[in-house]
C-alpha cells in the first residue's frame, strides 16, 4: 500500500523516515519529493509498504505526531492516473493569430 506523508521537515532523509515506518512493518520503499533545481526536500513524501494492516496502523499511529519538529500528515496516497501525454491538450488544434484589417 502506497501512503503519503505532508509536513515534512526540510532536514529528514529517506533513512529517516524508512526508520521511522519500519517499526509498523516491512517497508518496500521511502522517498522524499526533492526540488530539481536546489535539492532541498519539499516537505512531502511517500512510503510503501507490503502490507496492507501493517500500513494502515502507520497510517492511524502516525497521523498527527509531531516528528522532528513537525506535525505529520500520514494518509493512503490516492491512485495514480496514467497520463497520455506531457501537458494537458486543449479543446481543438491550434489556431495562428489573426490580424483585424482597419
Amino acid at each position: 500500500m502506497n501512503i503519503a506523508i505532508y509536513n515534512l521537515d526540510s532536514a529528514v532523509t529517506n533513512d529517516a523516515l524508512l526508520e521511522l515506518f519500519s517499526t509498523y512493518g516491512p517497508v518496500a520503499s521511502a522517498e522524499i519529493a526533492m526540488d530539481v533545481f536546489t535539492g532541498v526536500s519539499r516537505g512531502f513524501g511517500q512510503i510503501v509498504m507490503d502490507s496492507d494492516d501493517a500500513a494502515r496502523s502507520a497510517i492511524q499511529s502516525l497521523h498527527g505526531t509531531r516528528f522532528q519538529g513537525h506535525d505529520l500528515v500520514v494518509e493512503e496516497a490516492p491512485e495514480r492516473k496514467e497520463q497520455l501525454g506531457s501537458y494537458k491538450v486543449g479543446t481543438g488544434p491550434v489556431r495562428m493569430y489573426k490580424f483585424r484589417k482597419n
